[in-house]
C-alpha cells in the first residue's frame, strides 16, 4: 500500500510513518515548513493551498491519504478562529476532493474534543457531537467535509495524545511534561477534575494502519482502554520511574484562566475499534511500558 501522510512532522504523522515503513508500506510524507526527515518520498504541502494538494495527491497516486495536519494548541485556535477553519475544517475538505480524484482511501484523524465532556460514561461514536471551542467546533466541521466528499472516510478519533516520535524517538505529551519537571524536583500540578482515555500515537499508528488493511469506515475512537485523570496518569508515570510521589499536586482546570474552555470528561468507548481490530486495546500500562 502507497500512503501519503500529511503532517509528518507532527508526533502522530512520524509515528504512522515510521510504522508504515516498518510494514513494508510505500510512504509519501509532507510537511508544512520542516522537514520530518522520515518518509520514502517527502514534500512540502500546505493543507490550505488547494492547488498544492491537488497537485502533490495527483503526482503521488496513493492508496491512501491519512492527514494528520492539523490546528492543535487548543487556545491558539481560540485566538485564532479564521486560522483553525482554514486547516481544521476547509482543508479537509479539500483533501478529500483529491483523494476521490486519485482513487484514493481518506483518513481524516479527529479529537475527543467534539464533545462537551458533560456525560457521566464514555462517549461511543454514536453520541451526538458538542464542542465547547473552537479546536473542538472546527475538528467537527472538518471531519463533516471530509464525509461529505469521501462517505467512505474513516475518521479515528483520539484523546490526549503522546508517545515517541517517529524520526527522532523523542518523547513528547504528557509524560515528558511530567519527567521533566519530576527530575528537575519541580512540583508537578496535575488536574483531578479532568478524566481521558489516554492516546500512545504508536497505537494509535498501528490501529489506523490495520483499518485501513481491512477498508474500515466512519467514525471509529481510537484510545486506551483505560480512564485516567491527569493525577493518576502522572502516578503512573512516576511509579515507573521510581520517582517520589510527592511532588505531584492535585489541581484543578477550573483554576485555570485559559481562552478556551476544556470538557470534564472524554473518556472514549473503543468497543468498535475492538470489535473491527479483533482485539483489545493496550491499557495505560501497557502503553506507558511501551514508551518508558
Amino acid at each position: 500500500m502507497r500512503l501519503l501522510v500529511t503532517g509528518a512532522t507532527g508526533l502522530l504523522g512520524s509515528t504512522l510513518v515510521a510504522r508504515a515503513m516498518a510494514a513494508g508500506h510505500e510512504t509519501v510524507a509532507t510537511y508544512h515548513r520542516t522537514d520530518p526527515g522520515i518518509g520514502d518520498d517527502r514534500t512540502e504541502m500546505d493543507i490550505t493551498d488547494s492547488g498544492r494538494v491537488a497537485a502533490v495527491v495527483g503526482a503521488s497516486e496513493p492508496d491512501a491519504v491519512v492527514n494528520c495536519a492539523a490546528m492543535t494548541d487548543v487556545d491558539g485556535c481560540e485566538k485564532d478562529p479564521e486560522r483553525a477553519a482554514a486547516v481544521n475544517a476547509d482543508a479537509p475538505g479539500e483533501l478529500a476532493a483529491a483523494s476521490a480524484d486519485a482513487g484514493a482511501a481518506l483518513v481524516q484523524v479527529s479529537t475527543d474534543y467534539v464533545f462537551d465532556g458533560r456525560a457521566e460514561r464514555r462517549y461511543t461514536e454514536a453520541d451526538d457531537p458538542a464542542p465547547l471551542q473552537v479546536y473542538g467546533r472546527t475538528k467537527l466541521e472538518g471531519e463533516r467535509a471530509a464525509r461529505k466528499t469521501a462517505p467512505d472516510a474513516l475518521v479515528p478519533r483520539l484523546s490526549f495524545v503522546y508517545g515517541r516520535h517517529g524520526a527522532t524517538d523523542e518523547l513528547t505529551g504528557f509524560p515528558a511534561w511530567v519527567m521533566d519537571r519530576l527530575e528537575t524536583g519541580e512540583a508537578v500540578p496535575l488536574f483531578v477534575d479532568q478524566r481521558v482515555t489516554p492516546t500512545r500515537a504508536g497505537a494509535a499508528a498501528e490501529a489506523i494502519l490495520s483499518l485501513l488493511e481491512r477498508e474500515a469506515a466512519g467514525v471509529v475512537n481510537v484510545a486506551a482502554r483505560s480512564c485516567v485523570t491527569p493525577y493518576d496518569f502522572g502516578h503512573r508515570i512516576a511509579d515507573r520511574r521510581g520517582v517520589p510521589e510527592d511532588r505531584l499536586v492535585e489541581s484543578e482546570s477550573t483554576a485555570l484562566d485559559r481562552p478556551a474552555r476544556r470538557p470534564s470528561n472524554t473518556c472514549l468507548d473503543v468497543t468498535r475499534v475492538e470489535d473491527r481490530l479483533g482485539r483489545e486495546q493496550p491499557t495505560l500500562e501497557a502503553d506507558l511500558d511501551a514508551v518508558l
